[in-house]
């Protein structure tokens, strides 16, 4: 699952007008994005480093601090022994929020040396005109763009290029012979034979269903206990009242909720069996990719989807 690139060989080399700027975006910054293990290899350990600048000891101390001088004002003046003491009830907590901001600047700062590390911005530009030149871009994984610390907001995007005209000949000939061709291979008049890349696995229905309904339900749990809790107040009403009509309202109240609760199993259940469906189709989209295809953009579900897997995947690693 954390294998499938953002774009591969394969469709960086379709276009012969998009290769050669890939090929000097390579030479400028050191690298050879047309090399897909290479890039992989890259990608991850950025993003091991990314992850060692967020979950690292200063983190942990920026955190620490900065709860402790936010709750020291409230906290010191109720402790007996700093009682009549200004100094010792409020005074600690100056020191420890400047602490606490140092600590998570700097932590800012080596985080934002990451991201912006050459290879890394090299490749943010051959996303751009990847795009731009009409080449699919499966993914753009948050951390790239540095959404990882951000929250939603895109720290370095993808720079946006012109667009450019599609080519009237389709994908050049340069395009076809990049991979999987050889001298051994070739035609005996010398001509270029098609790429061999196996086909793009057709989404299933499955699937389609699932990004459907991927952002259905969640209030079932709610709905239900809410209405088993307005039973409980009905019966203690009729109790205390001695009136009838608490109990018949509980007798209403009670069997909706509990018909609620199963509905929403169901629904889970559904969206499980139907997850699990689209954790294979991006994994079959992976495998392809990796032998070759030109892989199409992933919907925003399957994209969150990916992204969730590939978190757990490392979680499970490290």
């Amino acid at each position: 699952m954390s294998g499938l690139l953002p774009v591969n060989a394969g469709a960086l080399s379709a276009d012969a007008r998009l290769l050669p700027s890939v090929r000097a975006i390579g030479a400028r910054h050191g690298f050879d994005y047309t090399d897909d293990a290479a890039t992989a290899a890259m990608l991850a350990e950025r993003r091991r480093a990314l992850r060692a600048c967020e979950r690292g000891p200063l983190v942990w101390l920026g955190a620490l601090t900065l709860t402790v001088g936010v709750m020291w004002p409230f906290l010191g003046p109720v402790v007996p022994a700093f009682s009549g003491k200004p100094v010792l009830a409020f005074g600690p907590a100056g020191p420890l929020l400047v602490v606490a901001v140092a600590a998570l600047t700097l932590v800012r700062q080596r985080w934002k040396r990451e991201l912006l590390d050459a290879r890394l911005a090299g490749y943010r530009e051959v996303l751009g005109l990847a795009r731009a030149h009409g080449v699919p871009v499966t993914h753009v994984p948050g951390w790239l763009v540095g959404r990882s610390f951000s929250g939603d907001r895109e720290t370095v995007p993808i720079p946006v290029y012109a667009e450019v005209e599609p080519s009237p000949g389709g994908p050049s000939s340069e395009g076809l012979s990049y991979e999987g061709s050889s001298s051994e291979g070739s035609s005996p008049r010398g001509e270029a034979e098609p790429s061999t890349a196996p086909d793009v696995p057709t989404k299933p229905a499955s699937v389609m269903s699932y990004e459907a309904m991927a952002d259905e339900g969640g209030w079932h749990d709610e709905t239900g206990w809410l209405l088993l809790f307005a039973g409980i107040v009905a019966v203690a009403w009729a109790v205390s009242s001695d009136n009838p009509l608490g109990y018949l309202a509980a007798l209403v109240a009670v069997p909706v909720a509990i018909s609620i609760w199963v509905a929403g199993s169901r629904q889970g259940r559904e969206r499980q069996r139907l997850r699990e469906a689209a954790v294979a189709y991006v994994r079959a989209l992976s495998a392809a990719q990796a032998a070759g295809a030109r892989v199409p953009e992933l919907s925003p579900v399957l994209q969150k989807l990916l992204e969730e897997e590939t978190e757990k995947e490392k979680n499970q690693a490290a």
